[in-house]
C-alpha cells in the first residue's frame, strides 16, 4: 500500500464551510464535493493511507492576511498533533504593506511557503506589486505555490508565460505551479514549463479533467520527479481522486515519488 501526502487541501472553519464550498462552486462552475471541514478532511485520511497534508488559505484582500496565516499555521499547529506530517504555507496578498514583516511572523508561526491564487485574488503572477515578495522568497528560499491556468477569457492572471517572466527574474525561486501546470490550460504549460528545474507541480484539480492517458503523457513531459499527488480538497474527496490516479499507467516507483517521496522531499520534512 502507498503512503499519500495531499500537497493541495484548503478548509475553512465549520461555521462557514458550507458558504464557502457554495462559493466555490460558482467561481469555477462545479459541484464541489467536500464539505470543506478540516475535520471532514481528516475523516478521509484512514481510510486512504493519507499521512500529511499541505494546508492553504486564499486571502482576498490585505485585511485578511495577517488572520488567515495566524489561523493556517493553528490549524496545521493542531494537524501534527494528531499524528499528520501536516505543513501550512502563508496567503498573501498584492496590497499588503509590509511583505518582509508578515513573512517573517509566518515563518515564527511555522509556516514555510506562500500560497497565491491570482485568479481569485485578480492579479497577474508577474504583476510589479508581487516582485518585492518574490525577492524575499527567493532569499529565504521559501517556496512560492501558484495557482495556475483557466480556459476562460477573463481569468488570464496566471498564464504560463507569465510564470516564465518569474522564473527568468528570479532563477533560484522554488515554485509549485498547480493543476499539473495550468488548470484546463495544459497545452500552455507543455510549451513553457515543462524542463525547468526548479518548477514543481500538482495533480489536483486536472485528472477529472482528462483521461488517463493524457494525465500520463502530462506527467511524462513535466518530469514525474517534479509532480505530486494534490486533491485540491474541498473540491473533490480523497478516495475518488486516488482511483483516478491510479488508472493512470505509471511505475510502481512514479506512483510512490508522486503519491509521498517527492512532496516529502520538497517540503524537506523527513521521512521517518
Amino acid at each position: 500500500m502507498f503512503k499519500v501526502f495531499d500537497i493541495h487541501t484548503h478548509t475553512y472553519p465549520e461555521a462557514i464551510a458550507e458558504k464557502a464550498c457554495i462559493n466555490l462552486g460558482k467561481f469555477y462552475n462545479f459541484d464541489v464535493l467536500g464539505e470543506g471541514t478540516y475535520a471532514h478532511l481528516e475523516s478521509q485520511a484512514e481510510a486512504n493511507n493519507v499521512d500529511g497534508y499541505l494546508l492553504f488559505s486564499v486571502a482576498t484582500n490585505a485585511h485578511q492576511v495577517e488572520k488567515v496565516n495566524s489561523s493556517i499555521a493553528a490549524l496545521a499547529e493542531f494537524s501534527r498533533s494528531r499524528g499528520f506530517k501536516t505543513v501550512g504555507y502563508a496567503g498573501m496578498h498584492q496590497d499588503f504593506p509590509d511583505f518582509e514583516g508578515e513573512i517573517t511572523r509566518a515563518e515564527s508561526l511555522g509556516l514555510a511557503g506562500v500560497k497565491i491564487h491570482p485568479d481569485i485574488q485578480e492579479v497577474d503572477v508577474n504583476d510589479k506589486r508581487l516582485l518585492p515578495l518574490y525577492e524575499i522568497l527567493q532569499e529565504r528560499d521559501l517556496p512560492l505555490y501558484l495557482h495556475m491556468g483557466d480556459d476562460r477569457p477573463q481569468y488570464r492572471f496566471s498564464e504560463a508565460v507569465k510564470l516564465v517572466d518569474i522564473l527568468k527574474q528570479f532563477p533560484r525561486l522554488r515554485v509549485v505551479a498547480a493543476h499539473l501546470g495550468g488548470y484546463k490550460a495544459w497545452d500552455d504549460a507543455l510549451e513553457h514549463l515543462a524542463g525547468r528545474d526548479n518548477v514543481y507541480y500538482d495533480t489536483s484539480s486536472a485528472l477529472w479533467a482528462m483521461t488517463p492517458e493524457r494525465a500520463a503523457d502530462i506527467i511524462s513531459a513535466l518530469g514525474a520527479e517534479n509532480v505530486m499527488f494534490g486533491t485540491d480538497y474541498p473540491v473533490v474527496n480523497t478516495k475518488e481522486e486516488l482511483e483516478r490516479f491510479f488508472k493512470i499507467n505509471l511505475t510502481d516507483r512514479e506512483r510512490e515519488d508522486i503519491l509521498w517521496n517527492n512532496a516529502i522531499r520538497f517540503l524537506r520534512i523527513g521521512d521517518e
